[in-house]
């Protein structure tokens, strides 16, 4: 409680407590992951459950739609799911492939990028040319390839190997910005008289750049990861929807929005509209809060 109040008292908790937009983002950001956290014992039910799927309950609608007729808060989808269960756990799966991603994305980048902008020459010729390289491929692109590859060499091995493709296909495509960010920063940061006087010293290069510059460089590292949390989650959304994903059995959010638009014409929208909408209020609320730290670190706007 003391390093909150005293986070409250901070400029950037200032910020914060005025800032009518970040407070609602940063709640319903809680409100998921904490439902996507602990879903064994806040859903109502438990969707890899089969014994207790029912295929007589695939399809109903929601509960207040058609009073009496479903149990079910939000609906069932074609295997008799409950929606606002499966929405639960689908979270979990998005906010998991999205955070193991960019945190990935963040160690990769950041350490190429302190090469890259302290070293120079060679160096940062070579990695900013392979930055070109990666920017080339998009990240659907990237995972296409990587199932395709993993399902010739592992054809037994789909279902078990379909989270380490999201994460390696997001990862792949998403270092190159933090990258480019850190080593901007980084060629502004070693011509201070702070890093000249560590090199005058006689302090290690690697220790200069991890123990000096890389603490003045992660203010836009973190914006951008805030920023990128959202992007990665709907990239596996997209990624899902279109087969490449999460197995087919597991509730995730683009694998719902996938399964329900094969019956939205058919009446059932509740399928795939609330995964959507689920899917938007997360993004949104990730992109306001990483707009909000972006203007609350910038001195300008103070």
């Amino acid at each position: 409680m003391g390093f909150i109040s005293r986070w409250l008292d901070s400029d950037v908790g200032h910020s914060f407590k005025t800032s009518p937009v970040a407070i609602v983002a940063a709640l319903l950001v809680f409100i998921c992951v904490f439902c996507a956290a602990f879903a064994p014992w806040v859903a109502p039910h438990n969707p890899f459950d089969l014994t207790t799927l029912e295929l007589s309950d695939a399809r109903l609608p929601p509960a207040w739609t058609e009073i009496g007729t479903s149990k079910y808060l939000l609906g069932t989808d074609d295997q008799g799911r409950d929606i606002l269960s499966a929405l639960m756990y689908g979270s979990r799966v998005s906010l998991v492939v999205g955070a193991v991603s960019v945190a990935l994305s963040v160690l990769i980048g950041v350490g190429l990028g302190l090469l890259a902008g302290y070293l120079g020459g060679w160096v940062d010729t070579l990695l900013m040319r392979l930055c070109d390289v990666m920017l080339s491929f998009p990240s659907i692109l990237v995972a296409l390839l990587i199932a395709g590859v993993g399902r010739a060499l592992f054809p037994n091995a789909a279902e078990s190997v379909a989270f380490g493709v999201l994460i390696v296909s997001i990862t792949l495509t998403g270092w190159v910005q933090y990258a480019r960010t850190v080593r901007g920063s980084t060629m502004v940061e070693r011509n201070k008289e702070y890093v000249q006087a560590a090199r005058v010293t006689g302090v290690a290069n690697h220790r200069i750049m991890f123990k000096h510059v890389l603490p003045n460089v992660l203010g836009p590292v973190l914006v951008l990861a805030t920023i990128q949390v959202a992007t990665a989650i709907i990239t596996e959304a997209t990624l899902s929807f279109l087969g490449v994903g999460v197995p087919p059995t597991s509730p995730s959010l683009g694998t719902l929005i996938r399964v329900g638009n094969d019956y939205l014409f058919s009446g059932e929208w509740w399928i795939t509209v609330f995964p959507g909408l689920m899917l938007i209020i997360i993004a949104l609320s990730v992109n306001l809060l990483g707009d909000w730290l972006r203007d609350a670190l910038n001195p300008r706007l103070r």
